[in-house]
């Protein structure tokens, strides 16, 4: 299957995603959140999928008076395959299809090297890797079985393209799973017309992550580097930020790109 040439759509439609349906896991809450609140902005109907089952109603029934559109909730652990299962299978009963699946939900970690047990190291790849390879083979099953192509957006991180501080081997060894699963899933959904794509985030305050602008303070002293006190933009991320970069990954502005992860992290890599 050749992917389409969107040349001569104008620039409204490219953007648009209406008449499509999408899927964000983990959000109930920050950069989830955020990314669902722009696909419904855009005119899909979502589904937040979210361990916490009352914050995930909460938000889709926020951002369903908001927009107008259909935004349902639903419980799902990550760590769980058959969990994952059944939201892809609600989507496409619900919804009707499943054209955009965002791999969001995740887990920190913060243990030294040697102070980290193989449970620690195996939860932490159950949620971060293997729960998003289990979401985005489920969503490209439903995609093939429909026939009408899609895209996966795999959240990875900067511990995805590169070592970050002490104590977080099990968090960037799942997260540059997730960037080799983006390329190697891209290849061999390419003839089924689904693009993979993957978000490299930097620094970004949420809900959840507000003591980070501390950190990144005390290591840009440290260091000497400024980027790494959040980016060399003159702020830290916010979850919009990233939002913004997914929407445009799962619209047809993107549509001549599968394989890579894009990286919004203020130029602290640069």
């Amino acid at each position: 299957m050749t992917i389409r040439d969107v040349s001569s759509k104008p620039l409204q439609e490219l953007i648009s995603l209406h008449g499509r349906s999408a899927v964000v896991t983990g959000a109930a809450w920050g950069l989830g959140r955020a990314t669902a609140r722009r696909l419904a902005e855009a005119g899909a109907s979502v589904l937040i999928a979210d361990l916490d089952e009352t914050k995930a109603a909460a938000t889709a029934s926020e951002l369903s008076q908001e927009f107008g559109g259909a935004v349902l909730s639903v419980k799902m652990d990550a760590g769980d395959p058959d969990a994952i299962i059944a939201a892809a299978d609600m989507a496409v009963r619900e919804l009707g299809s499943l054209d955009i699946w965002i791999n969001n939900a995740g887990i920190p970690s913060h243990v030294p090297l040697f102070e980290l047990s193989n449970a620690e190291f195996d939860k932490v790849q159950a949620i971060n890797l293997r729960g998003t390879f289990v979401g985005a083979r489920e969503a490209a099953r439903r995609m093939i079985a429909a026939g009408q192509g899609g895209v996966i957006v795999n959240v990875a991180s900067l511990a995805g393209v590169n070592g970050i501080a002490a104590g977080q081997a099990a968090y960037v060894a799942s997260k540059h799973g997730v960037v080799g699963l983006t390329r190697q899933m891209a290849i061999e959904l390419a003839p089924s017309d689904i693009r993979v794509l993957g978000i490299a985030p930097g620094v970004m305050l949420t809900e959840k992550t507000m003591f980070l602008a501390d950190v990144g303070k005390d290591m840009a002293q440290a260091t000497g580097i400024p980027g790494i006190g959040g980016g060399r933009l003159g702020r830290h991320g916010s979850a919009d930020d990233i939002a913004r970069a997914i929407l445009f990954c799962a619209s047809d502005m993107s549509m001549f790109m599968t394989g890579s992860t894009l990286l919004v992290d203020g130029g602290v890599l640069a």
